[in-house]
């Protein structure tokens, strides 16, 4: 059984994405950084065409606003939500910042990086491994990305 805040979380992912959509025709993920203390370190959603960035992803910007709101690069105890399973540049800087968990919402069959195509963050050469929990709402994260390439491709919604 998922943990009630799990979804709290992962629908604040989804209005993220929601947002990264509407307002910038961005691919839809969302991701949210909460601390150790139940509290909002950071928030991001795709932003790779808007600020021209390939490493804008909702995980990576979040991770920005997180690091800056705490002062530090290193931002233990926190979980990420995020709306997609994170590709490998994401979960390695994951890694790199110590976040002790990731709940992902749809799992990302061409890229994933946390166990469906790649399991980086379980690699056991790393000095920091994360407790991973995929699926969370997970049919309705797959469905709202699968919408979005669908609609651009002029094809109907499932």
């Amino acid at each position: 059984m998922v943990e009630p805040g799990h979804e709290h979380w992962m629908r604040r992912a989804f209005a993220l994405a929601d947002r990264a959509e509407r307002e910038f025709d961005e691919i839809p993920v969302g991701a949210v950084l909460v601390g150790a203390d139940g509290h909002v370190l950071g928030e991001g959603w795709n932003r790779n065409i808007l600020d021209h960035d390939p490493t804008a992803h909702a995980e990576i910007v979040a991770m920005r606003e997180a690091g800056r709101a705490v002062g530090n690069h290193r931002l233990l105890g926190s979980t990420l939500y995020v709306t997609l399973e994170p590709c490998a540049m994401c979960a390695m800087a994951l890694v790199h910042a110590r976040v002790a968990r990731i709940v992902y919402g749809a799992t990302d069959p061409k890229t994933g990086a946390c166990g469906s195509v790649f399991d980086l963050v379980a690699d056991p050469r790393h000095n920091h491994r994360i407790e991973v929990l995929g699926g969370v709402l997970g049919e309705e994260a797959g469905r709202r990305l699968t919408n979005y390439f669908r609609a651009k491709r002029g094809r109907p919604l499932v």
